[in-house]
Order: C-alpha cells, then sequence, then structure tokens
C-alpha cells in the first residue's frame, strides 16, 4: 500500500483519504506519512485542517511522523506548519511539540542539520516556546522535545532547568542530558549533576539525584566522583543505596 502511494499522484491521494472509511482513515494518513513522496505529503497538508479534524486523528498523524524511521525535511515541515500560529487542542499541542523534537533528533542523525531550514526553524519554535512557556507541564513537554532533538547547543538550556527548576522540570531536563553522547557530557554538564546529587545549592527529589548520578557514572566517571557517591550512598535509604552500589559495579565492569 506503501509502494503504491509512493507512485500515486496528489490527487489520487487526497481523493483516497476524502473516501476512505471513517475506520480506516487512520491507517491511511499513516501509510501517506510512511510513504513521504511529495505527492502523499502535498496530500495530507492539503487534508488536515488542525483547526476541525478530531484530535485522534491529528494525533495519529503527529505519532506517525514522530516515528518514521527516515523522516524528510518536507515531513518536517509540513509537521510545523500545521503547528504554526494555531490554538489547538492541548493533546495535540504537546504531542506536536515532542514529534517535533524527534523529527530533528533524526534529520540530524541523518546529517541533514546544517542542509535543512525546517530544522533551524524547527529549533528556534522549540527555544521560543520554552522560553515563553509559563506552565510547569509546558516546560516539561519542551524539555521532552529538546531531549529528542539530542542538539549540543541546547545543553546550557537544559542545565539551567535542571539546576533552577522544580521536581518534574529538573527531572524532564536531567532525562533529556541523558540521552546525549558521552562527548558531550563536558566537564561542565559533569560539575552540574555534582551540585545535584549532592546537593550543593538546593534539595532536590531522590529521582532527581539518582539521575545526576547516573549521568556521572555513565560516561567515564573519575575516582573521586566514584568514591563521592559511595560515600553520599551511606546516607540514603537502603534500596537507594543499592542501586547506587549495582551501578558502580556495572560501571566497573
Amino acid at each position: 500500500f506503501i509502494q503504491m502511494l509512493r507512485s500515486a499522484k496528489k490527487r489520487d491521494v487526497l481523493q483516497l483519504l476524502r473516501r476512505a472509511p471513517e475506520e480506516m482513515l487512520p491507517f491511511v494518513v499513516e501509510a501517506a506519512v510512511a510513504a513521504q513522496s511529495v505527492a502523499s505529503l502535498a496530500a495530507l497538508s492539503d487534508f488536515l485542517d488542525f483547526g476541525k479534524e478530531p484530535k485522534s486523528l491529528l494525533e495519529k498523524f503527529l505519532y506517525a511522523a514522530a516515528f518514521s524511521p527516515r523522516p524528510s525535511g518536507e515531513l518536517l515541515r509540513l509537521v510545523l506548519d500545521k503547528l504554526d500560529g494555531k490554538q489547538l487542542a492541548p493533546e495535540v499541542q504537546e504531542t506536536g511539540i515532542v514529534a517535533m523534537g524527534s523529527l530533528i533528533g533524526k534529520l540530524c542523525q541523518q546529517k541533514l542539520c546544517g542542509l535543512q531550514q525546517e530544522v533551524e526553524r524547527g529549533v528556534e519554535t522549540i527555544l521560543r516556546g520554552l522560553r515563553g512557556a509559563e506552565e510547569e507541564s509546558e516546560v516539561v513537554i519542551y524539555l521532552l522535545a529538546l531531549g529528542n532533538a539530542v542538539l549540543p547547543e541546547t545543553i546550557p538550556s537544559l542545565l539551567d532547568h535542571a539546576e533552577e527548576g522544580p521536581a518534574p522540570i529538573t527531572a524532564a531536563a536531567i532525562s533529556a542530558l541523558r540521552r546525549f553522547p558521552a562527548r558531550h557530557i563536558s566537564g561542565k554538564v559533569k560539575q552540574a549533576m555534582r551540585r545535584i546529587f549532592h546537593e550543593k545549592r538546593k534539595s532536590y527529589e531522590k529521582t532527581c539525584r539518582l539521575a545526576a548520578a547516573e549521568i556521572l557514572l555513565d560516561n567515564e566517571p573519575s575516582p573521586m566522583d566514584v568514591i563521592n557517591i559511595l560515600l553520599a550512598a551511606n546516607e540514603l535509604e537502603t534500596e537507594t543505596a543499592t542501586f547506587l552500589l549495582l551501578k558502580v559495579q556495572n560501571s566497573l565492569r
């Protein structure tokens, strides 16, 4: 079916979308996203009205885009255009932001970061949204999108939110940092994780401290980091201390 869509003209794909029975429509939308031909994406652009379509169909489209193994710049542009400046249901908006981050990350994995204007536009959209977010839940969604994008230039922003935010924001920012390969876990990142784990500036929830310790232990830990984490484990609950001890043992192996 996808192969057929790849060779179909825009008017044929659009006609298929418009005539598909309601129960089949999500499948056809997913297939059109998977085809990723110029014609299929143009047909989706004409067909999908983010102001009218049911939330479930719009979310199906966004999930299909997010999970696309090798997305194109045209697919990211379609998502950006559909989300840009529109008043959307919160669930659709959140799914769209996270999908945007996923598409950016995969395009960059394909070494298309600097070649696609859509990537730059997408990154700016996420960062602008993060700066303007007022609700805690909004900030968390934008941090999840940055975690999906895995862009080194966003690390300073992630560190700020990791250290200064309330527990859900700290957790989301550290989770995003854990997605980065070891070469991007710099001395500055490790210093911030030490401050969080050892609570140098303020108190943090146990899960946030453990996540910070994991970043330290999973990325070429220094002997002093291992010693300090083990010493701190003596003051933690048994389960938490056992978890850290197992992490250290795994690192040694």
